[in-house]
């Protein structure tokens, strides 16, 4: 009988030779067609420069909302496919970034959410209200929350990253980048099935599939399904105490119930997943010019709370008795591995035996007409999404003798968001030297938000509150915001020879927003007074929200109008070689700091409060890059190089502030715009195929990110000396397939992959450059063995990820010196994947 230890070093061996005998993967041609990409006509390069299709495939891209090849497009975009994703086996789209440079992708302390940073910006914040300086966009339609952004990867055709301000045509404006993903789409006059299910360590089993149904030769619907599901990979399992005792304002011990008490965790997993998904679409094309494709989505995660770990020991902090009374949570003696160490209370007050509940329901409607002269395009949405997401955030806890958890700070973010979108667009096709995109944009969102929490660390250093002890009495910070953006825009382009092109285009924005909000209180002081009745009122945290309890409740409102603008020159100086420079001016909206609001007696100073909850200003960025695209050796090898510079003003940051409140410790989240900063650098993409059945691809991205001026008058150092967040300096992936046929009809591939990121910062402490919070720089090794039928109608594959079992950070806060909590990668893992495609044309 083979053991799980040698199964596992034989799979090992054989996937680390597969990783360094082809260290590279390039990428297939897209099937692109009218059925697979927006309307509107493939510019295959500059006058007679024909390109040999023969050696790497031809990809082409939508980042001038026309369909063009990748090698005459003049900006900077990477493009993964279909091909590419199956082959790198990516739990999301967040692990796609390994293949596109100066992308880098983690997630947001506590919470399974988007942390996506391009070219110096990053978004480290979960505030609904933040605006992402890179969007993610699926089927053209601005994805409002990074709750919901690390998509799933089953049913994507494409992803295309765009680097730097997307300002012209691609809907809310953002100063990072924007993720575009298309999914597939039906397909007429075909009948098929698709699926794959897998099943790996720490429990983890997936089954996902898609089916597509012809109507005749003017339609066809594709519905697509998938279940997963996890244990998690953490434990409970920190050991606590004993608990230090504290003294009063007048010098007598406060006696708790976690006095002096000292133990372990009960060793439960955590972090396991439960995720139900589903998209109905319907495409319909009665006639040649017409082609309307229709989707409802749905969307289930029902997933454990995120597991925190106390990494307080990595930094004193400026409230040393905390650093004692975090101690609480310390090692487990029987393991140093921080997965052994997370801690969770799981208590039903705020619904953490809930776990998380993230719902989402969505209808979108993609048309497009030819007018003979050109395309018009229309995209309209509306998504629904509910957030119910506890929390034990400080990742330390103990528990009384009577068995009760000590939730040092449980937390619960809550909120319901509409959201509303209409795109009408044109591109033309007139045949000639100039053809141009026009449009309008329009995007309403709503949102209704409440974080009820439980400080009941409070409880053993200054006692009880007079109504009940802080460890079971909630109190809540609730607010809500209504927004609109309009926009419209118009690019154009003149082929002013057959070698010579120039773009220039512009966008003009109108945002509104209001903003209602309220200081933090205590359930039954939610009208005016104290009223305990109160407290059996509040079934859900957003029974609290501030429209149906308006006392004391707060409303501002802003506006903004900016312009943005780009323009380009690109010369096809060769077949084979592409140059372009382009400059763009983009911006990232204002916005409201969710967190606003102290623990002050209910209503008082409000003008202050007023005053501290104004929305930041809009952030700047103009960008400047030149580059040049080219291939060799008969289209087998590719070369792209880009090299940028950005300036960037009117940063918006958020900062934790610690503040003294009744003479305790506490802190207060600040939303600003603080900084400038200037980021320059390089990034290349290359791809090979030297030899029949060996593809190779390496990507390289560097960026030199310092800020120029960092205002907040309070800190207690130069906040500009330290790095930008989310920047890392250095990117670089290796990836590389190489098929080896076994029979006339199967064939084995071997694929593997070597990818770097570099330290990068990811939150900024305010008081002291040694609380910054770094994520440490990591490369991870994973690959893939697959024996498959030669067209890919069936396959098993065994899938092995960070294969030299690296821990490393994913996520990491530092709460106003409070405490530092953080989340981790997953170990090395294992599973072994099967999949089928079946289908006849019709």
């Amino acid at each position: 009988m083979i053991t799980k230890s040698l199964y596992r070093s034989t799979c090992a061996a054989a996937l680390v030779a597969a990783s360094l005998s082809s260290p590279a993967l390039a990428q297939d041609k897209p099937d692109v067609g009218p059925e697979t990409a927006p309307a509107g006509p493939v510019d295959e390069g500059q006058g007679d420069n024909a390109r040999n299709t023969s050696g790497l495939g031809e990809i082409v891209v939508t980042a001038t909302r026309r369909a063009t090849d990748l090698q005459t497009t003049p900006v900077a975009v990477s493009a993964v496919d279909s091909k590419l994703i199956q082959q790198a086996s990516p739990r999301d789209i967040g692990d796609l970034a390994a293949f596109v440079p100066n992308f880098s992708a983690a997630t947001i302390a506590n919470f399974n959410a988007a942390s996506f940073a391009m070219r110096g910006v990053g978004q480290t914040s979960i505030i609904i209200y933040y605006e992402p300086p890179v969007a993610v966009l699926v089927d053209d339609f601005v994805m409002p929350s990074v709750q919901t952004q690390l998509l799933d990867t089953f049913d994507v055709e494409q992803v295309e990253v765009l680097r730097g301000p997307q300002g012209t045509l691609f809907g809310k404006n953002t100063t990072g980048g924007a993720v575009t993903v298309r999914t597939k789409r039906p397909e007429l006059n075909y009948i098929g099935v698709e699926g794959k299910a897998e099943y790996g360590d720490f429990g983890t089993f997936s089954m996902k599939g898609a089916a597509n149904v012809p109507l005749g030769d003017w339609g066809a619907i594709r519905l697509v399904g998938g279940y997963e599901s996890s244990d998690g990979y953490y434990k409970n399992g920190a050991c606590y105490g004993p608990v230090p005792t504290f003294n009063d304002a007048d010098g007598n011990p406060i006696v708790s119930p976690w006095s002096g008490v000292s133990g372990c965790l009960g060793g439960e997993t955590l972090g396991g997943t439960s995720v139900w998904s589903a998209r109905a679409k319907l495409l319909l094309q009665p006639t040649d010019r017409l082609s309307a494709l229709f989707q409802y989505e749905w969307f289930r995660d029902d997933s454990d709370v995120v597991p925190s770990v106390n990494v307080n020991n990595e930094y004193t902090g400026s409230v040393p008795f905390l650093t004692d009374l975090l101690n609480l949570t310390g090692r487990n003696p029987d393991s140093s591995d921080p997965l052994d160490n997370a801690a969770y209370t799981g208590r039903t007050l705020l619904g953490l035996d809930k776990g998380q509940r993230i719902y989402v329901d969505g209808v979108y409607a993609n048309i497009d007409y030819d007018l003979d002269i050109g395309t018009l395009t229309s995209v309209s949405g509306y998504r629904f999404q509910r957030s119910r997401i506890p929390n034990s955030y400080a990742g330390a806890t103990a528990v009384s003798a009577d068995g009760t958890y000590l939730s040092f700070f449980d937390a619960s973010r809550d909120d319901d968001r509409k959201t509303y979108q209409q795109e009408l667009r044109f591109a033309s096709d007139f045949g000639g030297p100039f053809d141009f995109v026009a449009g309008g944009f329009y995007q309403r969102d709503k949102a209704n938000f409440c974080v009820p929490q439980l400080l009941g660390f409070l409880d053993i250093t200054s006692g009880p509150l007079p109504f009940g002890n802080w460890n079971d009495t909630i109190y809540t910070l609730c607010n809500a915001q209504k927004s609109t953006s309009k926009a419209l825009f118009f690019e154009g382009t003149l082929k002013a020879t057959d070698k010579l092109s120039i773009t220039a285009g512009g966008r003009y924005t109108w945002e509104d927003k209001t903003w209602w909000g309220r200081q933090q209180a205590f359930y039954a002081t939610l009208n005016g007074g104290f009223d305990p009745s109160i407290v059996d009122l509040i079934k859900e945290p957003l029974d609290a929200n501030v429209f149906d309890y308006p006392a004391g409740v707060i409303r501002i409102d802003d506006k903004w109008r900016e312009p943005t603008y780009r323009a380009s020159i690109s010369y096809q100086a060769t077949d084979d070689l592409f140059t372009y420079a382009t400059y763009s001016h983009g911006f990232k909206g204002g916005g409201f700091n969710d967190q606003s609001g102290t623990f002050a007696p209910f209503g008082n100073d409000l003008d202050a409060f007023r005053e501290a909850a104004q929305a930041t200003e809009p952030e700047q960025a103009d960008s400047w890059e030149a580059g040049f695209k080219s291939e060799f050796l008969d289209n087998r090898l590719r070369f792209n190089l880009t090299a940028f510079y950005v300036k960037y003003k009117d940063l918006q940051k958020q900062l934790n502030v610690p503040i003294i409140v009744n003479g305790q410790p506490n802190q207060a989240t600040r939303f600003v715009n603080a900084a400038s900063a200037t980021v320059k650098g390089l990034e290349v993409e290359t791809s090979a195929t030297p030899f029949e059945g060996l593809t190779l691809r390496g990507v390289l991205g560097y960026q030199d990110a310092k800020y120029g001026t960092y205002e907040q008058g309070d800190a207690g150092y130069d906040l500009s000396t330290a790095p930008l967040d989310r920047a890392p300096k250095w990117q670089w992936t290796i990836d590389g397939t190489y098929e080896l046929p076994v029979t006339a009809d199967h064939l084995v591939r071997l694929n593997g992959s070597v990818a770097h990121v570099g330290r990068n910062l990811n939150t900024q402490a305010i008081t002291d450059p040694d609380g910054n919070t770094y994520l440490e720089s990591r490369t991870l090794v994973n690959g893939s063995i697959t024996l498959t039928q030669a067209d890919d109608d069936y396959y098993v594959r065994l899938v092995g990820q960070n294969l030299t079992d690296k821990r490393y950070k994913v996520a990491v806060q530092n709460v106003a010196g409070l405490w530092q909590n953080a989340q981790y990668g997953p170990p090395r893992y294992f599973g072994v994947e099967v999949g089928f495609r079946f289908g006849k044309d019709m």
